[in-house]
């Protein structure tokens, strides 16, 4: 072996027996921490507080929503990290909400769109009280799943009990599996006291 080589072979052998020694299971997590990761975790603990959000919500609906991908755009034209359209911005940066003079452009910069998402969550739950509904809405519309609440063939007692469109449906679905994966690896505390 060459001197070059030496040390390459020395660093491969001590880097298998570590990933030995680790085992399956840690290796596993270290595989599913890398799936659900915590980017951005300033501006998740700021926007979290100010506007009492949990954590573990807004990195499932970062994570569901565009994967940790700041300049994503939907199909829709739903921008950023947590997937918001021009629209629904330009609502919540006027005088009624923030009141903040903003260009749609910004949501591709991660605090901006980690505040209007986070706080257009905290407007949401103020709204309809149950977060399944809050997460419908997010995805289909506050006006669908108002008429969807109004339906007793949606809902029952103010809270739904069928959402009608399959791909909310399914969003709703993934939103809660990636919850339930933040709540028990990284804020299992947190998840007990709200």
């Amino acid at each position: 072996m060459t001197k070059l080589k030496r040390p390459v072979a020395i660093l491969i052998i001590i880097a298998v027996a570590f990933l030995i020694a680790l085992g399956a299971d840690a290796l596993a997590s270290l595989a599913e921490k890398q799936m659900h990761p915590t980017d951005f975790e300033e501006y998740v603990d700021k926007y979290s507080a100010e506007y009492n959000v949990p954590k573990y919500i807004i990195f499932a609906v970062i994570d569901v929503e565009s994967d940790f991908k700041p300049y994503y755009t939907s199909e829709a034209g739903a921008r950023g990290l947590m997937q918001m359209v021009p629209d629904t911005f330009e609502w919540l940066t006027s005088a009624e909400h923030l009141g903040e003079d903003l260009s749609p452009d910004e949501l591709y910069e991660p605090e901006v769109n980690i505040k209007y998402g986070t706080y257009y969550l905290s407007y949401l739950f103020e709204k309809f009280h149950d977060w399944d509904t809050v997460f419908a809405a997010y995805n289909a519309g506050e006006g669908n799943v108002s008429k969807w609440l109004k339906d007793d063939e949606y809902s029952s007692d103010g809270k739904l009990t069928h959402i009608p469109f399959k791909e909310t449906r399914a969003h709703v679905k993934k939103i809660n599996e990636a919850i339930d994966y933040y709540k028990n690896t990284y804020y299992r505390n947190e998840a007990n006291t709200k």
